[in-house]
C-alpha cells in the first residue's frame, strides 16, 4: 500500500507563491504518473497538474499554465507542485494521487483514474 503526505500549503496574499511537497512512501510496482487535483469548497474535486516521473514529462490543466509547475526527487521519493502567481480563485484543498497503471503516452486526468491520494493540503490565496 503506497501512502501519500502532502504538506507545504498555508495563507499566502494574491500574488504570491507556494511549494507542495507530496511524499510518497511504500512499494510503487508498474505505475509512472504522479497527479495533483485541488478541491474548493461546494466544487468538485479537479485536474491540476501530472508527471510522468520516468522521464519528467508534466501536464498542466489551462488554468494554472505558466503559473504552476510540477516536478519530481526520484531520490526523495516526493513530487512538488511550484505555484507563482496565486490568485484568489486558487483557494482550494490540494491533494496529490498516484495513478493507476502505467501510461506510456498521455496523462490521466480524472479522478477515478487515481487511487491513492493523500489528505490534502489548504491553500488560501487572500485577494
Amino acid at each position: 500500500q503506497v501512502q501519500l503526505v502532502e504538506s507545504g500549503g498555508g495563507l499566502v496574499q494574491a500574488g504570491g507563491s507556494l511549494r507542495l511537497s507530496c511524499a510518497a512512501s511504500g512499494r510503487i510496482f508498474n505505475r509512472n504518473v504522479m497527479g495533483w487535483f485541488r478541491q474548493a469548497p461546494g466544487k468538485e474535486r479537479e485536474f491540476v497538474a501530472a508527471i510522468r516521473w520516468t522521464i519528467s514529462s508534466t501536464y498542466y490543466t489551462d488554468s494554472v499554465k505558466g503559473r504552476f509547475t510540477i516536478s519530481r526527487d526520484n531520490a526523495k521519493n516526493t513530487v512538488y507542485l511550484q505555484m507563482n502567481s496565486l490568485k484568489p480563485e486558487d483557494t482550494a484543498v490540494y491533494y496529490c494521487a498516484l495513478a493507476k497503471g502505467y501510461y506510456s503516452v498521455g496523462y490521466p486526468t480524472r479522478r477515478n483514474e487515481y487511487d491513492n491520494w493523500g489528505q490534502g493540503t489548504q491553500v488560501t490565496v487572500s485577494s
